[in-house]
């Protein structure tokens, strides 16, 4: 476990990628004494035969190559210029388009750019050419860092670079730990900013024709998340399931029979349900049904994750995308004939 406390306030771990087998890069103090059973690498002031092994990282050394006229080299200390700060940035769901002209700003100037597992890689290609580009996704069962891991990275990679963008599927404020990110980096001396990002609790329910709020059909909308954090149903679900309030339920189709359930206690059975996978992307699936169903047409069409889960009358005045409709039914074939053959 990484610990920001070291080396005066500072040490992070990020020369090698992989988790469990890292050289130690100490940063804010390079005369510190160093444990023997590490490597210590001196961002300041590196070694020749540092050179090779740093290349990943765009270092005070790669600076002074790649922007001479920023007058930095790799014994000064950080300038206004590379002022270390974190800018959370919500990517917005799957399309590409959707993401906003303050986020393509945002990450134009980053110098390095951590992104989650939703993200399109190719908003990528809006950063610098020399910026760091570090996966750092969670999605179930299969983390490349912890939370721990990655609070720990932002303020590292923001001493020794100065702009990280960390950008993050839909809005960094729904159910994304942005906060949390943004938290710890002020606590440990960086700016933080946020821009925000189109949420796929409204717009992932809109690619699919749905309006989460319709007069006449709901005069409100609950977005929740499927679990707690000890992986149980949430408990908020059974609340949300006893109003007349459109539910938007996120990161929940491995508990879709849970959630079927909670509603047919209420009597509500015949509730119109919409699950919408990989919303506003070519490959978009969706599959309605009834409360009673929904679990079988899920498990039949083969939906799989990332999906929205919609329950509510609204569901019932939908208007289909006729292009969607045509490569959902091709989609949908595909499986059908996969799963009988």
């Amino acid at each position: 476990m990484l610990r920001v406390e070291d080396v005066e306030g500072f040490r992070e771990v990020c020369v090698n990628p992989q988790p469990s087998t890292f050289s130690t890069l100490n940063i804010l103090n390079p005369q510190h004494p160093q444990p023997s059973t590490s490597s210590t690498l001196n961002i300041l002031n590196p070694q020749p035969s540092q050179q090779k092994i740093m290349s990943h990282l765009p270092n005070f050394q790669a600076y002074r190559f790649n922007y001479p006229n920023h007058g930095i080299t790799p014994s000064q200390p950080m300038t206004a210029r590379l002022t270390p700060r974190l800018t959370v940035v919500g990517a917005g769901i799957g399309d590409p388009e959707l993401i906003t002209v303050k986020a393509i700003k945002a990450l134009q100037n980053a110098d390095v750019v951590l992104y989650d597992a939703l993200v399109n890689e190719t908003l990528l290609d809006y950063a610098p050419a020399v910026a760091s580009k570090i996966y750092v996704g969670k999605r179930r069962g299969a983390k490349a860092y912890t939370q721990d891991e990655i609070n720990e990275r932002i303020v590292a990679y923001a001493k020794c670079c100065g702009h990280v963008v960390r950008l993050k599927g839909g809005d960094p404020f729904v159910f994304g730990r942005g906060l949390e990110e943004m938290q710890f980096a002020k606590e440990h001396g960086l700016e933080t900013a946020y821009i925000p990002g189109v949420s796929s609790a409204i717009a992932g329910a809109g690619a699919a024709g749905i309006a989460v709020t319709l007069r006449g059909a709901s005069r409100s909308f609950w977005t929740l998340t499927a679990t707690t954090d000890t992986g149980d149903l949430n408990p908020e679900i059974y609340t949300a399931a006893k109003t007349d309030a459109t539910v938007v339920i996120l990161m929940g189709l491995a508990k879709i029979r849970e959630i079927a359930a909670a509603f047919r206690a209420v009597g509500k059975s015949d509730l119109p349900v919409a699950v919408i996978q990989n919303a506003s992307l070519l490959e978009q699936q969706e599959v309605f049904g009834t409360v009673a169903e929904i679990a079988e047409q899920v498990e039949r069409f083969s939906i799989g994750s990332p999906a929205v889960i919609i329950v509510g009358e609204v569901v019932r005045h939908r208007i289909p995308s006729t292009e969607h409709l045509a490569i959902a039914e091709l989609l949908r074939a595909e499986r059908l004939a996969e799963a009988e053959f």
